[in-house]
């Protein structure tokens, strides 16, 4: 059986947060925990809460073992784009983008082999 976990609209892009999101691809749960701990990158932490929020699902909703949860699947995808402007010289103004990512975790307990 399977558990997901979704945020939405947080504030990194989506390409960013694949760098940190393909680090954990397939591994257990308490070991990814264990990555994203370490790394530099602030996506980190919003992987992290999302990862903590399917484990606790996982645990309280339908009593699955937390050692034995692995990530199935994770995915960064593109949400909502947020238009600014920056302004120039001599009255003229640039579009800044700022792109928004959903981040999705799915976890599976697996026996340990």
């Amino acid at each position: 059986m399977e558990v997901s976990a979704t945020v939405k609209s947080v504030h990194h892009s989506p390409r960013k947060v694949r760098l940190v999101v393909n680090l954990i691809r397939g591994k257990k749960v308490d070991d990814a925990l264990a990555i994203l701990k370490h790394l530099p990158q602030h996506s980190a932490r919003d992987v992290a809460a999302v990862l903590q929020s399917a484990r606790a699902n996982a645990e309280n909703n339908l009593l699955m073992s937390p050692e034995k949860l692995y990530i199935k699947a994770i995915m960064a995808n593109e949400g909502s784009r947020l238009k600014r402007i920056h302004a120039r010289a001599r009255g003229r103004a640039d579009r800044v983008v700022k792109r928004l990512s959903h981040i999705t975790v799915t976890v599976e307990e697996r026996e340990e082999e």
